[in-house]
C-alpha cells in the first residue's frame, strides 16, 4: 500500500465533500519581511507598526494577501495538486486582521462539479474557510479550478454549478474593529488622495513594471507551502515551462497599484478574480485599476472603494480589458475585482 499522496483527481471529488487541510501555519514577522522582498509593496498600515497603531490597529496586521496565500496554499495538496489551472475566485471576505503569531488552518467544501467536454478534466468548485488559533474565521472564499482526470473513461458526475454573487455587497464588508482614519497621516502614507478624490469609472495607470523570474515565484510559492506541480516541475507541463502561481501575479499587481492607490490600505473583500492568461518567467507585469463603486462605512474617516485591478504582460497605455469580441484583450493576465478601505 502506497504511503505517498498522489493528490485528488477530478473523479475523486463529490458534492458536499468536506476536506480538512494539513498543515496549520503560524504567521511570523518573517512572512512580512519576505513578502516585502518579493513584491514592491509600500502600503503604510502593514509596513509601519506606528502607522497601524495610529489607525487603531495594534499589533500591526500583515498584508491581507499574506493570509490569503497561506490559507490558499493549505488547500493545494487536496484540491489542486493535479490542476491544469486555477480559474477564478469569488465571495472572498477578510473577517479580521491577521497578525504575527496567528496560526491559520483551512477547510474546504466541494460546492460544484462540471466535467469538460474533452472528458480528460473537469472543473471543481470549493468554498474554503481559514480560521485562527481561537477558531475565529480569518477569511473565506470560493474558487474554481480545472483538474485532470485520473481515468478518462470514468463516468462524468452530475453537473452542479454553484450560485456565486457577482460581488460582496458593501454592507457585508467586515471593517476591522477599532479602525479609525480620522487623523490619517497622508504624508507618511505617500499620497494625498482621499476617498472623495476618486470617481466611479476613473482609470489609473500604475506605470511601473516588474519582470517575473523563476527563482522569485518559486520562493513565493514555497513560502505559502503551495505544492502544485506546475509551479516547480518542468515535466508537469507539455511545454516544459514552470507556470507562475496566479497569486504571485495578484500580489505583484497589488504592490504596483501603490502608485496611484497608496491610500487603499486594507483589502476588505475580493469580489471576483480571473487569471485570463498564464504567466511565465521573463514576462514583465504592469497594472492598471478602474474604480467600479464607492461606499461609505461606519468606521470613522473610512470609506470603501470597489476596484478592478488588471495585470498585463507588457504595458497597455490604452487600459483595454476586452477586445471587440468580448474576450480578454491580448496581454491581460489578471482581472481582479476587490474592495479596499481608504481614508475619507
Amino acid at each position: 500500500m502506497t504511503k505517498t499522496n498522489p493528490g485528488n483527481f477530478f473523479e475523486d471529488f463529490s458534492i458536499g465533500q468536506v476536506i480538512r487541510h494539513a498543515t496549520p501555519r503560524t504567521v511570523t514577522e518573517g512572512d512580512r519581511a519576505l513578502y516585502g522582498a518579493l513584491y514592491p509593496t509600500r502600503f503604510a498600515v502593514p509596513s509601519s507598526a506606528e502607522f497601524a497603531k495610529a489607525s487603531g490597529l495594534d499589533p500591526a496586521p500583515v498584508e491581507e494577501l499574506i493570509a490569503f496565500h497561506i490559507a490558499f496554499g493549505k488547500t493545494v495538496p487536496d484540491i489542486s495538486l493535479n490542476a491544469v489551472a486555477n480559474l477564478g475566485y469569488a465571495e472572498c471576505r477578510f473577517h479580521r486582521p491577521v497578525v504575527p503569531g496567528d496560526t491559520l488552518s483551512t477547510t474546504s467544501e466541494v460546492i460544484g462539479l462540471k466535467q469538460n467536454s474533452n472528458g480528460k478534466s473537469g472543473v471543481v468548485y470549493v468554498r474554503s474557510t481559514a480560521t485562527n488559533q481561537r477558531g475565529e474565521v480569518a477569511l473565506d472564499w470560493a474558487r474554481w479550478v480545472m483538474v485532470h482526470k485520473r481515468d478518462h473513461d470514468a463516468p462524468a458526475p452530475e453537473t452542479v454549478l454553484p450560485e456565486l454573487a457577482d460581488s460582496v455587497a458593501a454592507g457585508d464588508l467586515v471593517i476591522p474593529e477599532g479602525l479609525d482614519f480620522s487623523d490619517y497621516d497622508f504624508a507618511a502614507a505617500g499620497e494625498a488622495h482621499r476617498w472623495d478624490d476618486y470617481a466611479v469609472g476613473e482609470k489609473i495607470d500604475h506605470v511601473d513594471g516588474v519582470t517575473l523570474t523563476d527563482s522569485e515565484h518559486m520562493v513565493a510559492t514555497r513560502l505559502w507551502q503551495n505544492t502544485a506541480k506546475v509551479h516547480f516541475n518542468t515535466q508537469a507541463r507539455p511545454d516544459g515551462a514552470r507556470l507562475v502561481y496566479g497569486g504571485h501575479v495578484i500580489s505583484m499587481a497589488r504592490a504596483l497599484s501603490f502608485n496611484g492607490l497608496a491610500n487603499a490600505q486594507l483589502i476588505a473583500a475580493i469580489n471576483a478574480g480571473a487569471h485570463a492568461a498564464p504567466a511565465f518567467a521573463g514576462d514583465t507585469v504592469y497594472a492598471w485599476s478602474e474604480v467600479l463603486e464607492k461606499a461609505e462605512t461606519s468606521a470613522p474617516g473610512v470609506g470603501a472603494l470597489r476596484l478592478r485591478l488588471v495585470a498585463t504582460k507588457d504595458r497597455d497605455e490604452s487600459m483595454t480589458l476586452r477586445n471587440e469580441a468580448g474576450k480578454y484583450a491580448e496581454g491581460v493576465l489578471l482581472d481582479l475585482d476587490y474592495w479596499a478601505l481608504v481614508p475619507r
